[in-house]
């Protein structure tokens, strides 16, 4: 398969990559605090008691309601102010969070830190994305956008080994002071190097600057290897004329069509929102945040104590960077919708064989017991990471037309912190009450949306953004194959000849 993008390209991927860093260090960190004696003698967290649940899950839901509010705030000002505006924003939020969470003097300004901290994260979880599709290759997209969701584990990895250090320190206000504080890193670093990097082109397309547009264009996509120096190849003049050429469709039938009522009123955006909001809630209803936000006091259930907890912890979650990386390399090829499916029963399987394992065999004297439900939730996170992690974001991202692309995702990442809020609000309590029969509503949950994917869902791997909307029933103004360009009117005149 021919790669399509240059040196250029992956400096922006990988800067975007703090992005996605930022937003899984603030969605981990506590999982690991949790595990902090510090922590829990200092906001009074007693293991097991009615006012610890209540606390732990607030702060776990909270996030999840900032999160929301944030995914929202980002798709407004995703259009209105473009990407980098976004982002810039984003990072702000969640310096400020991390400076809050640090200084947290107790449970009620952990607890606005926490909503502040989820808003940040909310917004960066959907400009990153979009971000990325946006200046991605079709050829190339799984593997571009896939490292939105591998750089969102290495951070969880990363949380998990800083809270293995700082477990041991003496400090213990350092114990969990400490990696609040690092929360600040990565969205400081984003903010210092967003001037190297460039607004989505299809968004400056949307507002009419078409020759800011095609320079970028000009600059991220080139033939092929060895291409880079050409600045202006044949397959960049085909990609942006698609582009151009579709904006101008899509605009018109925007303007007539009764503008943002679309999405509700038109049957194929309805149709993407659903599925977009679909595809998050389904990766959570797999029960992952409640397995991984909760999973030291699981280790404990199963017979763990002391360090060894966040050191499992910590391995589970470098075992699914790993994953994830992988799901980002096969994806172009395999297929979104078959990489969505097979996570889908894996986890359901997996899931399932630690149900049992924790009913029948587990407890402190149990080895066997013990080191099979450890397996079974490793098997957990590699069907997870592999299929859907990754594999989630890039689908939301591309499955929507430029002009609704930044509400669509913003719609699709609130399945994913609506459905947290419920499951990790309740987590505690649940687990407290019913144990291992609250991972059974999962394997339920999944059985079902397992099916409603294999039946619904259309694959869009190797699609250009702008082609993706035929799998939808939309118009397509000009099909990459067929688009043949004028290479002195490529970069903006409205009359370059077409024939499809």
């Amino acid at each position: 398969m021919t790669t399509h993008y240059s040196w250029y390209n992956i400096r922006t991927i990988l800067i975007l990559t703090l992005g996605s860093l930022t937003y899984g260090y603030a969605n981990s960190v506590l999982t690991y605090t949790l595990g902090q004696p510090g922590f829990l003698a200092y906001f009074n967290l007693a293991e097991n008691s009615a006012y610890s649940n209540a606390i732990i899950g607030t702060i776990n839901g909270i996030f999840s309601a900032g999160g929301v509010c944030g995914a929202f705030a980002a798709g407004w000002m995703c259009d209105q102010y473009g990407r980098q505006t976004t982002m810039k924003t984003a990072s702000v939020f969640s310096i400020l969070a991390g400076i809050l969470l640090a200084g947290s003097v107790n449970a009620v300004m952990l607890i606005v830190a926490r909503f502040i901290s989820g808003w940040g994260a909310g917004m960066m979880v959907v400009i990153i994305p979009i971000f990325g599709s946006e200046v991605s290759p079709p050829s190339s997209r799984g593997l571009l956008v896939g490292q939105h969701g591998v750089w969102i584990v290495a951070a969880n990895a990363a949380t998990g080994w800083i809270a293995v250090g700082t477990y041991y320190s003496t400090n213990l206000s350092f114990q969990w002071r400490f990696p609040f504080a690092l929360q600040c890193t990565c969205p400081l670093l984003l903010l210092c190097c967003s001037p190297w990097v460039p607004e989505s082109p299809r968004w400056l397309l949307m507002q009419g600057r078409d020759a800011e547009s095609w320079e970028i264009v000009s600059r991220l996509h080139v033939d092929g290897p060895g291409a880079s120096h050409v600045p202006k190849s044949s397959y960049a003049q085909k990609e942006f004329h698609q582009m151009m050429k579709q904006v101008e469709l899509d605009t018109q039938a925007w303007v007539t069509g009764g503008g943002a009522w679309q999405m509700v009123t038109k049957h194929s955006y309805r149709k993407r929102m659903w599925m977009g909001f679909f595809v998050q809630y389904a990766a959570q209803a797999t029960g992952s945040m409640v397995v991984y936000n909760y999973m030291v006091s699981l280790y404990k259930d199963l017979g763990f104590t002391g360090g060894i907890t966040i050191m499992l912890s910590a391995t589970y979650v470098t075992v699914a960077t790993v994953a994830n990386f992988v799901a980002a390399i096969i994806m172009d090829h395999v297929g979104r919708v078959r990489l969505l499916t097979i996570g889908l029963a894996g986890c359901m399987i997996s899931l399932s064989l630690e149900s049992a394992m924790e009913a029948r065999l587990v407890g402190p004297a149990s080895h066997t017991g013990n080191a099979l439900g450890v397996l079974f939730i490793f098997c957990f996170i590699c069907f997870y990471a592999c299929g859907i992690d990754a594999t989630s974001y890039v689908y939301c991202s591309e499955i929507f037309p430029s002009h609704i692309r930044a509400p669509g995702m913003a719609f699709s990442m609130a399945g994913t912190f609506l459905s947290t809020v419920v499951f990790l609000e309740v987590g505690p309590t649940a687990l407290a009450r019913i144990g291992w029969g609250y991972y059974v509503v999962f394997v339920c949950l999944t059985a079902v949306n397992l099916a409603v994917m294999l039946y619904f869902f259309p694959e869009t791997k190797g699609l250009t953004l702008e082609e993706i909307n035929s799998k939808f029933g939309d118009a397509v103004a000009v099909h990459f194959q067929e688009n043949v360009v004028d290479p002195d009117n490529a970069s903006g005149d409205q009359k370059a000849d077409v024939e499809s």
